[in-house]
């Protein structure tokens, strides 16, 4: 049975993963989207190369063409649309949205793995799009997605889509870590391209927004992904998958301790989401491919 320091490290990387989106709205009020998205992949890099060469583990040239391939969809995808997202929607909002991501993924996985999503995850699927569909209308109140919701549900294929690949394409004999800060140094290649080809501006933060963009990397990507690769390895990717529920949790709380409570529509979109992973989640144990650990988080 697991222990309960592998029930907090996981509920932690998830909580973490939540505050992301709280997290970047200061950051993209004073910094371009694209160059916010690069520095923090940069950072967050940085510091997975040095724990990877100090814990013995290596990267090799052979497994180039496989990290290009996971951190154009899981750093580079995921992140533009997330940071152009997220500048334009609030942080509930994109939680919740990437909160459907694992039912998500197991209905991709069914098409490009040929998985067969089980009898729960099919029911699943609709309630939580029914329970997303909620929160970016505004309960019917105005019939019409914002562009910040759409590339934020943009941004959860793009997740989804490294999640099914991440398994199709792992390199044999290469560990989780170095895997995963091989995905990580080629995405903050790409998106330090693109940013640069893109002609925006690098701009100095202020301290309290620099320091939103340190914590999203540090706490929210590496410490997150060392805590879920920890509990993920006792606890199974079926079980874990129950913890990302508290990422829109972690979200709604922070929003509603900086004087912005989720609305009425957000807490019954809200209910649909997460009453619908966890449906999923426990009903689905079998089911092969779930949340992966984020190399960034989904997790933002």
């Amino acid at each position: 049975m697991a222990s309960l320091a592998t029930y907090l490290s996981v509920a932690v990387a998830a909580i973490l993963w939540g505050s992301n989106f709280n997290l970047v709205k200061p950051v993209v009020a004073e910094m371009q989207p694209l160059i916010a998205a690069a520095d923090r992949f940069l950072i967050a890099a940085g510091m997975m190369l040095v724990i990877t060469y100090a814990t013995g583990n290596r990267l090799t040239w052979r497994h180039a063409r496989i990290y290009l391939i996971l951190g154009v969809l899981g750093v580079l995808g995921f992140n533009l649309f997330f940071f152009l997202g997220m500048s334009s929607t609030s942080p509930v909002n994109g939680a919740l949205i990437m909160g459907l991501n694992p039912v998500l993924t197991s209905l991709i996985a069914s098409w490009i793995l040929g998985d067969q999503p089980t009898r729960p995850q099919w029911l699943a699927f609709p309630v939580g799009l029914l329970g997303v569909a909620i929160v970016v209308l505004g309960a019917g109140a105005r019939l019409e997605v914002s562009r910040g919701d759409a590339l934020l549900f943009v941004a959860s294929l793009s997740w989804a889509l490294y999640n099914v690949y991440l398994r199709k394409l792992a390199p044999k004999g290469a560990s989780a870590l170095a895997t995963t800060t091989g995905t990580m140094v080629a995405g903050a290649a790409a998106l330090t391209l693109v940013a640069f080809l893109s002609g925006e501006r690098f701009v100095v933060p202020s301290l309290y927004a620099g320091g939103a963009l340190l914590m999203m990397s540090v706490s929210g990507g590496v410490l997150a992904y060392l805590l879920w690769s920890a509990g993920i390895a006792k606890l199974g990717p079926a079980r874990a998958a129950i913890f990302m529920n508290l990422v829109p949790v972690a979200s709604m709380a922070i929003s509603t301790a900086s004087g912005v409570p989720p609305t009425p529509a957000q807490l019954l979109g809200g209910a649909l989401v997460i009453g619908a992973v966890m449906f999923s989640a426990l009903t689905g144990a079998r089911a092969k491919v779930t949340a992966s650990p984020c190399v960034t988080s989904p997790c933002g």
